[in-house]
């Protein structure tokens, strides 16, 4: 008779995070792309765009960082954004209301995609740990589950 094996046996870890150093490069070389793309395609008069576009790329930077890599890619973000989505050009330039909310909004993108990204490592590591799930009665022959 066949014995039908699993052939993944033991649990299989969480993965691991990227390191910061190199998220905080993804997120300068992406910021740098998406804010040259966007300033190209639609001017430079379109901060709000600029700032969708930059928390899109911190949230999906996020989804494979750590929580501590998160300020760094606001900043960057937020660097990039300052310097080259609005005129003048080059120019950093703090506006204490508009830079703290951009701030704000750049470091919460980040934390959410990193909280989302341990949220589901954690689902799916939890749902192959727990006992009790159905496996085929290798003895019965006739297909049926054990609980």
């Amino acid at each position: 008779m066949i014995e039908w094996k699993p052939l993944g046996t033991g649990a299989r870890p969480v993965p691991q995070p990227v390191a910061t150093p190199l998220v905080w490069a993804g997120a300068g070389a992406g910021a740098l792309t998406l804010v040259a793309l966007l300033n190209t395609a639609v001017g430079p008069d379109r901060p709000g765009l600029a700032l969708l576009a930059l928390s899109l790329l911190a949230a999906l930077l996020g989804l494979c960082a750590r929580f501590t890599a998160a300020p760094g890619t606001a900043v960057l973000c937020w660097l990039f954004l300052n310097g080259f989505a609005i005129p003048p050009a080059g120019v950093l330039t703090w506006a204490g209301h508009r830079d703290t909310t951009w701030l704000a909004c750049l470091f919460t993108a980040a934390l959410i995609g990193t909280g989302l990204a341990r949220l589901v490592h954690a689902r799916a590591a939890y749902r192959r740990l727990v006992p009790g799930r159905a496996h085929p009665d290798s003895t019965a022959g006739d297909g049926s589950y054990e609980s």
